[in-house]
């Protein structure tokens, strides 16, 4: 496990490091804000299509949700953890080189506890989210469950189907395509993927337990301890939230499309 850890902790810095070196010398009228959010963002989408396709193995294979086991979900535990910890290093960049090119001010000119403060007040669900995964689900998913439920921590995997398209939509906006058709038709897919894989997972797990004892679904929670329904729940409400935020912004989209385009002439 030391060694898989290791590959992780070399990987998604390496990565990253690497991403901003090509991107830098690539694409030279490219602003160090433009490199570093691009390269964060390149690098989430990898780690994403990793667990989404780790899970979707786990999850084909495991027939008894409960006991089966496979080797990919401790292995790809170890070595996903580091990620957790690098990306809030890599988000915070990403709102330091923006601000700093956003404001210009003294404040932004080096790294400070003032900075700090600000990307953990900016980002403080995120933050909060990584902080989580690697304090609770990590333990948890190592330690705590008793080798049982590999089919579900590789569900909660598949749950980053959405991010690379998420983070192409940003990158897009990024580049100047935010009214680009590619832009429209990833944003559909971001709020199809979001929507399937973040929300409707959750009843779906709860529906193949109750297939696997022969429970009715709107019965499953009754038979399942109060602190896995709590841990779902925890995971669940943000989920809801930010596809709550998704929405709103595909509206304010759609709705300044239509007024850039203007009544059709008869």
């Amino acid at each position: 496990m030391l060694s898989i850890l290791a590959c992780g902790l070399v990987f998604f810095p390496g990565l990253f490091y690497g991403l901003r070196k090509v991107l830098k010398s690539t694409f030279t009228h490219w602003n160090d804000a433009d490199v570093v959010a691009v390269s964060e963002r390149l690098v989430s989408s990898i780690h994403a299509s990793l667990a989404t396709v780790s899970g979707m193995i786990v999850v084909n294979t495991c027939k008894n949700v409960m006991t089966d086991r496979h080797w990919l979900v401790n292995s790809f535990v170890v070595f996903g953890a580091p990620y957790m910890a690098y990306d809030i290093y890599a988000m915070y960049l990403t709102h330091y080189h923006q601000q700093r090119l956003r404001n210009n001010r003294s404040a932004y000119q080096n790294h400070s506890l003032q900075t700090v403060k600000a990307f953990l007040s900016k980002e403080r669900l995120l933050v909060l989210h990584h902080v989580a995964l690697l304090l609770v689900f990590l333990p948890i998913a190592l330690f705590f469950r008793r080798g049982l439920g590999d089919f579900f921590i590789a569900c909660f995997w598949m749950t980053e189907f959405s991010t690379p398209f998420v983070s192409l939509g940003k990158i897009l906006i990024q580049l100047g395509h935010e009214n680009s058709k590619l832009h429209w038709i990833n944003g559909v897919m971001v709020l199809c993927s979001f929507f399937t894989c973040r929300i409707l997972l959750f009843p779906y797990m709860y529906w193949m337990y109750g297939r696997q004892f022969d429970i009715p679904l709107h019965s499953v929670p009754f038979h399942l301890p109060l602190h896995c329904n709590v841990g779902n729940l925890s995971i669940l409400a943000p989920q809801v939230y930010w596809f709550i935020l998704l929405v709103k912004k595909a509206h304010r989209l759609y709705l300044r499309k239509g007024k850039a385009q203007g009544p059709k002439k008869e």
